[in-house]
């Protein structure tokens, strides 16, 4: 009787891990079976192995996966608990298609694909691309050209044999027509053409490809190539066609950038020198309201968008924009010194001070009390509070769990004896945060005052080292920039592509517009809001005119840019570091944790304001959520959340939404605030530092 039970329960523990389903097509000529296999507690890492019977090979696999090849009978990377299909496809036009959902079992699992919906929705707002729904542009992409390659390259296990080939080079060729028979550690598979064109054959008949020899180029696995007589459509490679969509959230946060710069006159210019005079402590009143420096303030809000998206994001958008979408990440950024300039001197003119001097202010309090100035009280309090609850959000997620995991990730990656111990890592790491965060944003500002200066310098030091050993290549890069921006490569999306990937890093990176710096801002000590409106002005510059920018010249001078070999962002950048000194992936590594760390500090004061303004000021509720943040700290470099992460994250764009809108209400405010400011600054009657008062003389 046990020993039957113990049969039992290990078949059933088998086939939770493995699943066969099979399906026919209706005039019975196709049998189709799935064997769905999920190998770990891991989320997104499902696979389905696919058989088919009768029919009339060759067969095409099309998978709801888009990252499936058409010729591939696997498919992995699936989500657990979601729904997927599969169409399979003979030579004689035959078909039988199946759904299929692998199931979820672990925790994380079950909780990701409830979660995932809600990502998909929220996708489906912030990226909607309102200028293709009303037909202004076409947003697909044409080629020029198609790669031949294998499917499911995985370079550091697969040998590729070049068995041979079945059109000649130089001949032409058909969609669908077989070309090469490729051998795969002992397997055959054959290459087919998804487009009409003239073949060139790129690999010899009879070659072999080892992981070896393959992973010392910087270029992915190809072949082949066919040419067109006429662009096509670039598709994915499960057969979709691809588009380069213009998201409305980018064109909110642009736009509302670009507004303010033409409506305050180009301040980010005019403004610049005013802006440092300020970060050196020029005009520092000891006596003025509030709790800290200029500099500190300007430091909290850096160190807050000085991240892993100057490194990570930053190789992402190189890698699928190519070089020029530095050149618009690069505009972006200064355009969005503007937006930083107006959402900074409300966030410190609508602060409160309370008798303890405590500061509280940011968005919700202009988004309330400014717009009910402006007998809109109603739709103020829906904003602000709006604003609140995704600020809260945010702060959990893109702000916290975001950046314990990846720095988890990239220090383990250097200290393997860290691999497997996430807990314990996010343990370490959530007791450093809470040092600081403990102490309010006192002890936040004088940390951040001292490790934003030292880790910028360190990542800057770095990438000019990397770039200094290619220096003979300066000329180079700098054509490829220009030159990518305005004439891309249609592989990288064309115009249309290159303009967004860049416009998207750098409106994702320096938050303008998403008003978190605001808050930063508002405990500045001053008795002239507008003041910390000109201090904001250089932060987007150091953010994504300079860091991101020098990210992306080390990708372009040691050629990382091109062909990632499906490296993801921090990989990248790190083996762009390693290109030149063995032991630099070490310093990023370093650099990492350092953005990682300030990030986390500064978001743990932008959701505890949040919070407040939704809970109440007492000093209970803000030490509650200082030790929900510190769980979330732990929870982020342990566990994998992968569609939470990603629906948090979101959260930091959308509250540009309630932020942006409230701003382009007090924009006359903001320009008549300027004015006078500039006026008595022009007439000597803002109070002037006697250190300065001495140095001048």
């Amino acid at each position: 009787m046990i020993r039957a039970l113990c049969i039992l329960f290990l078949s059933f523990i088998l086939m939770s891990s493995s699943y066969a389903q099979s399906q026919t097509d209706a005039n019975g000529n196709l049998e189709i079976s799935l064997e769905l296999n999920n190998p770990s507690s891991e989320i997104n890492n499902g696979t389905a192995q696919i058989k088919v019977k009768g029919g009339t090979p060759p067969y095409q696999y099309k998978w709801s996966n888009k990252n499936t090849s058409l010729i591939s009978k696997r498919s992995k990377g699936l989500i657990e608990g979601m729904d997927h299909s599969v169409t399979v496809t003979d030579s004689k036009g035959n078909t039988a298609s199946k759904s299929f959902k692998i199931p979820a079992e672990s925790i994380t699992e079950i909780f990701n694909s409830k979660v995932q919906p809600a990502v998909d929705f929220l996708g489906a707002i912030l990226f909607w691309d309102p200028f293709a729904t009303l037909g202004v542009y076409d947003p697909t992409v044409y080629i020029s050209h198609e790669n031949i390659s294998p499917p499911d390259t995985d370079i550091e296990q697969n040998n590729y044999l070049v068995k041979k080939w079945l059109v000649e080079d130089g001949g032409e060729v058909k969609k669908n027509q077989q070309l090469a028979i490729l051998e795969i550690d002992g397997e055959e598979t054959i290459l087919q053409a998804n487009y009409n064109g003239t073949l060139h054959q790129i690999v010899k008949e009879g070659t072999l490809i080892t992981p070896t020899s393959l992973a010392s180029s910087a270029e992915e696995l190809t072949v082949g190539r066919v040419d067109f007589k006429s662009e096509q459509h670039l598709l994915h490679p499960n057969g979709d066609i691809v588009t380069n969509t213009i998201p409305f959230i980018v064109i909110w946060l642009i736009f509302g950038s670009i507004f303010f710069t033409l409506r305050l006159k180009f301040i980010n210019i005019r403004g610049f020198k005013h802006s440092i005079d300020l970060a050196r402590g020029k005009y520092d009143d000891p006596n003025a309201p509030g709790s800290i420096t200029h500099f500190q303030a300007m430091a909290t809000a850096v160190s807050a968008t000085v991240g892993l998206g100057n490194i990570a994001g930053v190789a992402v958008a190189i890698s699928l924009g190519g070089a020029g979408a530095t050149f618009w990440m690069f505009m972006a950024g200064f355009f969005g010194m503007s937006m930083k300039f107006a959402e900074c001197a409300m966030g410190v003119k609508y602060r409160v001070i309370d008798s303890d001097g405590r500061v509280f202010g940011g968005p919700m309090n202009y988004l309330r009390y400014g717009l009910e100035k402006r007998n809109l009280k109603g739709l103020g309090k829906f904003l602000a509070a709006f604003f609140a609850i995704l600020g809260v959000g945010a702060s959990f997620g893109g702000g916290n769990m975001l950046q314990s995991n990846q720095a988890f990730k990239i220090v383990s990656e250097q200290i393997p004896i860290l691999q497997g111990q996430g807990f314990w890592f996010g343990v370490g790491f959530a007791i450093l945060v809470g040092i600081v965060i403990i102490g309010g944003i006192k002890s936040i500002a004088k940390v951040t005052e001292k490790v934003v200066p030292f880790m910028a310098l360190l990542y800057i030091v770095g990438c000019l080292v990397v770039i200094g050993s290619n220096i003979e290549g300066l000329g180079g890069a700098f054509l490829a920039i220009f030159d990518g921006a305005f004439s891309a490569d249609a592989l990288k999306g064309g115009f249309i592509g290159v303009l967004i990937v860049g416009l998207q890093r750098a409106a994702f990176s320096s938050e303008a517009g998403v008003g978190s710096a605001a808050i930063a801002h508002s405990p500045a000590k001053t008795n002239h809001p507008i003041a910390d409106g000109f201090t904001s002005i250089v932060e987007p510059f150091i953010d994504t005119m300079v860091v991101c920018t020098m990210t992306a010249l080390v990708l372009i001078f040691t050629g990382k840019h091109e062909g990632n070999s499906g490296m993801g962002g921090v990989e990248l950048t790190a083996d762009a570091f390693g290109s030149v000194v063995s032991w630099f992936p070490v310093v990023l590594a370093i650099a990492v944790f350092l953005f990682a760390f300030s990030t986390m500090v500064s978001w743990s004061y932008y959701g505890m304001r949040s919070w407040t303004y939704l809970f109440g000021r007492s000093k209970k509720g803000e030490l509650l959520y200082k030790f929900m943040y510190l769980g979330f700290v732990v929870l982020g470099a342990s566990v994998s959340l992968g569609a939470v992460l990603s629906f948090a994250d979101m959260m930091i764009l959308a509250m540009s939404f309630p932020n942006i809108a409230g701003l382009y209400i007090l924009a006359p405010e903001i320009y008549a605030d300027m004015n006078n400011y500039l006026d008595k600054l022009k007439k000597g009657k803002l109070y002037l530092n006697p250190k300065f008062v001495k140095s001048s003389s």
